[in-house]
């Protein structure tokens, strides 16, 4: 499959290694990091056999899916290089929606895309990308892979949380169409997020297309579970879970499940 940058991406100077197959994007953009590769520079797929999410979970992605991984050097420090990826759920976001309204082949109403925090994109609720973020030092420069895999020809199965592809959701896009969309709405909030001095604008248009949010959610970490109303994400990108005894609780990180944890069958 040929994979091509959009017209933005072109313009500001990225560039595309693309592979037939590959283990990990994301491995494969450190490995080049720390071989001198400073970026911005995209790895991308439509095959990928060793992809892994977050806590090294596996990422399944067969022929015809996206796998894609951004390398770029940013000048912040490393929490602040963890905000770029609410800057990348919305990259993702508005990649899917230019995908959606090009290539819908049902008619009637409009998939709903939305961002679950921390990393995944849903589509009517179920889980349709996902996102992971690395970062090194390396001398002195950070580096950070911003990989993302959305599920386009196919998805999982007997997953903990439902997923879905843009195939089973009527749009016909291929993984080098919605690759050339996101290459260039990257660019675009990237710009935004801006070495993190646009985080503010990042996180008003993250939350205006958060799911869950105002709703209960229960987030477990670590064998140990919070429950309450998610409220917001702060200024660092942590969620804010307004607890049941009037408390705020800033959770770092964790898994998502929204309803009780009685009503999720979380465990």
């Amino acid at each position: 499959m040929t994979f091509a940058l959009g017209p933005r991406a072109r313009a500001q100077n990225y560039r595309v290694q693309a592979f037939d197959s590959i283990g990990s994007t994301n491995a494969e953009a450190l490995e080049r990091a720390r071989a001198g590769e400073r970026g911005p520079l995209w790895l991308v797929t439509d095959l990928q056999t060793a992809g892994r999410g977050r806590r090294q979970r596996e990422w399944v992605s067969p022929r015809g899916n996206l796998a894609a991984t951004i390398l770029e050097k940013v000048d912040v420090q490393p929490p602040v290089a963890a905000t770029l990826g609410f800057a990348a759920g919305l990259a993702l976001e508005a990649a899917l929606q230019t995908v959606s309204v090009e290539h819908r082949m049902r008619s009637g109403t409009p998939v709903q895309f939305l961002l679950k925090w921390p990393n995944d994109v849903l589509a009517d609720g179920k889980k349709l990308s996902g996102i992971l973020l690395e970062a090194e030092t390396l001398g002195s420069d950070l580096c950070v892979a911003v990989g993302m895999g959305t599920n386009v020809v196919s998805s999982p199965e007997g997953t903990p949380y439902p997923a879905s592809s843009l195939s089973a959701l009527g749009i016909t896009a291929s993984a080098s169409d919605l690759f050339a969309a996101l290459s260039d709405s990257w660019a675009e909030f990237r710009g935004i997020w801006d070495n993190g001095r646009g985080f503010a604008e990042i996180r008003r248009l993250w939350l205006d297309r958060a799911a869950g949010l105002g709703d209960t959610v229960s987030i477990h970490s670590n064998g140990t579970a919070v429950e309450g109303i998610f409220e917001t994400i702060d200024d660092t990108g942590c969620l804010i879970v307004a607890g049941y005894d009037g408390k705020r609780a800033p959770i770092a990180a964790g898994d998502v499940h929204f309803g009780s944890t009685k009503s999720s069958g979380a465990t």
